[in-house]
């Protein structure tokens, strides 16, 4: 017979408002894809002053990245290119370093290095800093304020993202509950449009993915999605290659879903439809871990530690979150528009859900130390704080449905009377049809009338059916946690790993610039004495820092930029490793900000603290150091 969903209660109206609310406070609050890969290191370094041009600017990344030709781009204070726009691959190893070279003959000033690439991961990353060649300058070079992988395009991205994973997770799932949990459901309607919906949302969220992606990772612009030329650079890609693959895949998938609701569903005798059933599983499982693969190929899985482990690992955990939420969906389509269910295909997909769970806490627990790594990054980092807020709602999810557990065991089959009478009721409505277009104003009146009847029947079984009535309600309050779990799980995977993130930072503040040789170390130093006039940068240069004699430039700033003239400034140099120093260094003023001293000897290689001490008046003074590693 054919149902209508029942009117939710006032309680189950607000918890769905309230789910819906809790996502979309997830989705607007989540930033752009943050960068998977971080820029550990630059030379020159960010804000250094070199006494003469280097021949090119070498970027470090704390993994691979995919570089194109204006990926790393030099601009001179006017704004204009400085670099000859190409990009030599520096890799060795486990180091990940990119160069590009700089025109002959530039001169003194400020230049701007911008930079933007995608990281192995799949997300853009961008950023850019500034170093002086003879002395700061000011610079007319203007930088976009979007974000890169922000903005509206980035936004339907993340749309599209969400969109792909629900329509996953109802396809796989809800093909997956009618194979193993309740055959009969083939042939009932509402199930059959609810997982031909998840085919269409993941088809048609991929789709869009593929569109968006050349402006996703490049210029922001949502015009240039339909740019010929930037699609077939992004089909060329390792994201663009999985994109092109799960719409194959998905061809595959449909001829799954058009044999379960055809061929499947007419089946009566029982041996043809167990030998139909088995293929079905077995098709459809390669399938579904196809699609998954997609996923794992091309985003966090398929880079960093153990990738060899973490692929598989990750087509398993996304199958499992299919099994469960995809089921969980259908089977709360069934309950509400086929109330007929069957005790015992609840009672399958609890044992399904179950096995789901496990799965879940296996693979959750390796993906969590894979990218976390630290409980310190678990509290202090932004992917770790929403892997705890995943993991209330896990444990939120896996309370509600022990409740539903219990609700299945209170559960009645319904009798073989009310079985029958719903499957004779198409007759009996249809044999109550008026003969003839005698009166089709009293033959609508009559349809009206009869529906509503048979809606208030409905109802009032329902409402006689307590189990049902419960069993209902807390898988509803079970899907409703479920839409924001699958919200958090989208924006994780657009989060940069906890672990990358802190390996980035304590790079970044550990010891400072490497030196290179024939090339200046070059450091920042922020400084505050406290008294009037008594804030400014240290900008220190050691040329050629290696061991022997270096030729010394310290430029001394305001907050602003411009030179800030001090009484005095000393410098020490420190090798704590082999109880060296301190080496007193006193350089001579050479004109407001500058101070320079030549043959600064650096007796052997190692990292060496060089401390300045700046004083700003005749009472106020500080000392500030840093960690370089020389030699």
């Amino acid at each position: 017979m054919t149902t209508t969903a029942p009117r939710l209660g006032n309680a189950l109206a607000r918890l769905l408002i309230l789910a819906a609310a809790l996502l979309g406070t997830l989705l607007a609050g989540a930033a752009p894809a943050s960068a998977h890969a971080a820029l550990t290191g630059s030379d020159p370094k960010d804000g250094a002053v070199v006494a003469t041009a280097p021949k090119e600017v070498n970027l470090t990344f704390s993994e691979q990245v995919a570089m194109s030709a204006d990926s790393i781009r030099v601009l001179d204070p006017a704004g204009r290119r400085a670099d000859t726009g190409e990009i030599r691959d520096l890799c060795s190893g486990s180091v990940v370093r990119y160069g590009v070279g700089l025109r002959a003959g530039l001169p003194d000033g400020t230049y701007t290095v911008a930079w933007q690439t995608v990281s192995a991961d799949s997300h853009p990353i961008a950023g850019a800093f500034t170093f002086s060649i003879g002395a700061p300058s000011t610079t007319s070079v203007a930088l976009p304020d979007q974000a890169v992988g922000g903005g509206l395009v980035g936004a339907l991205y993340g749309i599209a993202r969400y969109l792909s994973y629900a329509g996953f997770a109802v396809l796989v799932g809800g093909g997956a509950f009618v194979l193993v949990c309740w055959p009969r459901g083939a042939s009932v309607r509402p199930v059959q449009q609810t997982v031909v919906r998840g085919w269409l949302t993941l088809t048609g969220a991929t789709l869009a993915m593929l569109l968006l992606r050349s402006p996703y990772t490049g210029s922001g612009k949502l015009a240039d999605a339909f740019d010929l030329a930037g699609l077939r650079a992004v089909l060329e890609t390792k994201t663009g290659a999985a994109l092109t693959s799960r719409l194959l895949l998905l061809g595959a998938a449909a001829l799954f879903v058009a044999v379960l609701f055809g061929s499947y569903a007419r089946r009566t005798d029982p041996k043809e439809k167990k030998d139909l059933s088995f293929g079905l599983g077995i098709g459809g499982t390669v399938v579904a871990a196809g699609i998954a693969g997609t996923w794992a190929l091309a985003e966090h899985a398929s880079t960093g530690l153990q990738p060899g482990i973490a692929m598989p690992v990750d087509i398993l955990h996304l199958l499992a979150v299919a099994a469960w939420l995809g089921g969980l969906t259908v089977l709360l389509v069934a309950l509400y528009r086929a109330p007929s269910v069957e005790r015992s295909a609840v009672e399958r997909f609890s044992k399904v859900a179950f096995g789901s769970v496990a799965v879940l806490a296996a693979t959750g627990l390796y993906q969590s130390w894979r990218q976390v790594g630290s409980w310190s990054a678990l509290t202090g980092t932004r992917y770790g704080q929403l892997l705890l807020v995943k993991i209330g709602l896990m444990a939120v999810l896996i309370g509600i449905a022990w409740i539903s557990r219990r609700w299945t065991r209170r559960l009645a089959d319904p009798s073989p009377r009310e079985s029958a009478a719903e499957a004779e009721e198409p007759e009996t409505e249809a044999a109550d049809e008026p003969a003839g277009d005698a009166d089709p104003e009293r033959a609508a009146q009559l349809a009206r009338q009869r529906a509503a009847v048979a809606t208030a029947r409905r109802k009032r079984e329902r409402d006689a059916d307590p189990e049902r009535t419960g069993l209902r309600r807390s898988v509803l309050t079970e899907a409703a946690v479920a839409v924001v779990l699958l919200a958090v799980t989208t924006v994780l995977t657009s989060t940069e790993p906890g672990r990358t993130e802190e390996e980035a930072g304590r790079t970044t503040a550990a010891s400072g610039p490497a030196a290179v040789p024939d090339r200046p170390v070059d450091i920042r130093l922020p400084f505050d004495t406290g008294g009037v006039d008594g804030k400014g940068v240290v900008r220190l240069s050691l040329d050629p820092g290696r061991t022997g004699a270096n030729a010394l430039h310290i430029f001394v700033e305001r907050p602003n930029g411009k030179p800030l003239d001090v009484p005095e400034i000393k410098l020490a140099l420190t090798l704590e490793a082999k109880n060296v120093g301190p080496l007193p260094v006193a350089p001579d003023r050479i004109q407001t900000g500058h101070w320079s001293a030549s043959g600064v000897q650096i007796p052997m290689p190692g990292e060496w603290k060089i401390q300045v001490t700046v004083r700003t008046s005749e009472i106020d003074q500080t000392t500030i150091d840093k960690n370089v590693k020389i030699g």
